[in-house]
């Protein structure tokens, strides 16, 4: 499945900008249809997650993009694979989250810290410090920090491909409140972590999983899940 969700958002973004038309409704058809696979293959209990990804990442592609005017897609919709993409991303990044540790989600974040402040202190990217600061809150306060720094690593590889390509411009300049950012900023990260954040917390208070969700390799079969590992004592 980590195959299959990495080609599809690689093909689809590539097929997306460099067909004109069909490319898109293409691109479109075939994130729907991992998603539908996705979610065939997962539980019951499991889906109120993807459900949850799939209704923020809406919401928030909304607001951002059409409201808020922070970027742009080419064709200045909000594509149909875009939703479903986020909800890809969001599973890959729960499996790929099991293989490393809190030492190293922190190590992530460290390094982050000097690579924003220095683009800042240069007037290049000014949103970056208050993007970061959403991240570290997300990571300190969630015991899923090892998703959140996979997640802000995985948004940015995923954000500097998808702007090469053409697929979607950031602003330069951050519209009502004037700073300065990159096409894409480093820490766009920061708002997949928000999301998953989100996710993770909704589908906790419906009781469904512990209230200390982690990410552990001993449970994969919940790992399609926001909040499907078990709890821990650490």
């Amino acid at each position: 499945m980590k195959a299959l969700i990495v080609l599809t958002i690689v093909l689809g973004l590539a097929v997306d900008q460099l067909w004109p038309g069909p490319g898109q409704h293409l691109a479109s058809a075939g994130a729907w249809a991992v998603f539908i696979l996705m979610w065939a293959r997962s539980r019951a209990g499991e889906r109120p997650a993807l459900l949850a990804c799939l209704a923020f990442a809406t919401a928030g592609e909304v607001f951002l993009s059409l409201v808020w005017g922070l970027y742009d897609y080419r064709l200045g919709n909000i594509p149909l694979f875009v939703p479903p993409g986020h909800v890809l991303l969001f599973f890959l990044g729960m499996q790929l989250a099991a293989r490393i540790s809190d030492r190293g989600a922190w190590a992530i974040a460290a390094l982050a810290v000097p690579i924003v402040g220095t683009l800042a202190w240069l007037g290049k990217d000014t949103l970056g410090p208050l993007l970061l600061a959403l991240f570290l809150a997300c990571m300190a306060a969630s015991p899923s920090r090892r998703l959140y720094a996979t997640m802000f690593v995985l948004s940015l590889a995923m954000e500097l491909y998808g702007t090469w390509l053409g697929n979607w411009t950031w602003a330069p300049a951050v519209p009502y409140l004037g700073l300065a950012t990159l096409n894409p900023p480093v820490a766009a990260g920061a708002f997949y972590c928000v999301l998953d954040f989100l996710v993770v917390s909704t589908v906790a208070m419906r009781g469904r999983y512990p209230a200390r969700p982690i990410v552990t390799p001993s449970t994969p079969s919940h790992q399609a899940a926001a909040c499907s590992a078990r709890s821990s004592s650490r």
